[in-house]
């Protein structure tokens, strides 16, 4: 069956070229022109992945990822919010690291290459795609449910993006082992085409925001190598 994607982007002639170059490359596709529009869509009908265009004729593509998420007085899709591949002319550093603090899951700035925007999707719907598995994963308080995609630090929820959970996840998987940034890039990201590093250390900085920020600190950092999650000290 194939996947399902949601284009959200109001300029009409890049709405129509998305949707044909996803049509072809074996998604099937819903385009849609606002913020309004997509968040109905994603809740009446969620995509495996949407393709989110950040400037649009209403509210901008972070506030639709919130809003997805639960927050500014959005009501959270019933599964939880689909991934993201936020798509913008706007290629500044700040605007990219606002988008994944969003909860987005990649980032393409216009104009771009279609086979490797199709690379990208393929990409996060393989990280996202939800591994078979039975068990919890505990490490002291931190609880991660892979079936019910949930997670808790002391009994707390904690909401995390599709490629937050994933990057936990391999860390708890592998607690006690020393991973490199490659290595969690590959394992994360699937990067078929190469791919920055440094996404990694910003998705471990928002992880530590939302489930290390109290004692004892599980995340660590091992300088010039890449990171560990430990079991604290008896």
């Amino acid at each position: 069956m194939a996947e399902r994607l949601l284009v959200v982007e109001d300029d009409t002639t890049l709405r129509e070229l998305l949707s044909a170059s996803l049509r072809l490359a074996g998604f099937e596709v819903r385009a849609v022109t606002t913020g309004a529009e997509a968040m109905e869509a994603v809740l009446h009908d969620p995509p495996d992945l949407v393709v989110l265009d950040v400037m649009l004729p209403d509210f901008d593509g972070f506030e639709v990822v919130r809003r997805l998420s639960g927050g500014r007085s959005g009501a959270p899709a019933p599964a939880g919010p689909p991934p993201v591949l936020f798509l913008t002319a706007r290629d500044a550093a700040e605007d990219r690291i606002s988008g994944l603090s969003a909860g987005g899951d990649d980032y393409v700035t216009k104009p771009f290459n279609l086979e490797e925007l199709i690379l990208r999707v393929r990409a996060i719907l393989r990280r996202t795609a939800g591994r078979p598995s039975d068990a919890h994963l505990v490490v002291a308080d931190l609880v991660l449910d892979p079936e019910g995609h949930h997670v808790t630090r002391g009994g707390v929820p904690a909401l995390l993006s599709p490629t937050e959970f994933s990057l936990l996840r391999v860390l708890m998987e592998h607690v006690g082992q020393v991973l490199t940034r490659r290595q969690l890039l590959d394992a994360v990201w699937h990067y078929d085409f190469g791919g920055d590093d440094s996404i990694v250390a910003s998705y471990i900085s928002y992880l530590r925001r939302k489930v290390d920020t109290g004692e004892p600190k599980l995340i660590h950092t091992v300088r010039g190598t890449g990171y560990v999650l430990r079991r604290p000290a008896p």
